[in-house]
């Protein structure tokens, strides 16, 4: 049976998504602050935590233009967290990569953001699993909020 957009109970999950995704920027952004960074520099740093990339696939995983990537690596390399090194696959590739004191920082982000995690807390590990299921299907995915 299809949903309607607009029903009651679909309008009411859009604004409770809408309200979470709110809380989750607004408490990042605070993290970021705390460590002298802007919310792009430390999602970019995030990111760069997980494997190196090159500029072309964090602009696509950040949704935002090639140009700015570069200028958030460059503040970030400037300050000791980044390190662009050459692509072992195509060394006319650049890769930027998080070094040891990025890892740490962005380690230090990621511990404190508490407002995700302690209302998980209350949820069963079933209903986590179910809740992590729902959202992967929604995203159109079944590895993760980046398909894969």
């Amino acid at each position: 049976m299809a949903t309607s957009r607009t029903d009651p109970l679909t309008l009411e999950v859009v604004q409770l998504i809408g309200s979470v995704v709110a809380r989750y920027y607004e408490e990042y952004e605070h993290a970021a602050a705390e460590h002298s960074l802007t919310g792009a520099q430390a999602r970019l740093l995030g990111l760069l935590s997980l494997e190196p990339m090159a500029m072309r696939k964090i602009a696509q995983k950040l949704k935002c233009e090639p140009s700015n990537v570069t200028g958030i690596v460059d503040r970030l390399e400037a300050r000791g967290l980044v390190e662009r090194r050459p692509d072992p696959a195509d060394r006319r590739v650049k890769l930027a990569a998080a070094t040891a004191t990025g890892l740490t920082t962005a380690a230090l982000l990621r511990d404190s953001l508490d407002f995700a995690r302690e209302p998980l807390a209350e949820l069963s590990d079933a209903e986590r699993r179910a809740l992590r299921d729902m959202l992967q299907r929604m995203l159109g995915s079944g590895n993760g909020p980046d398909g894969g």
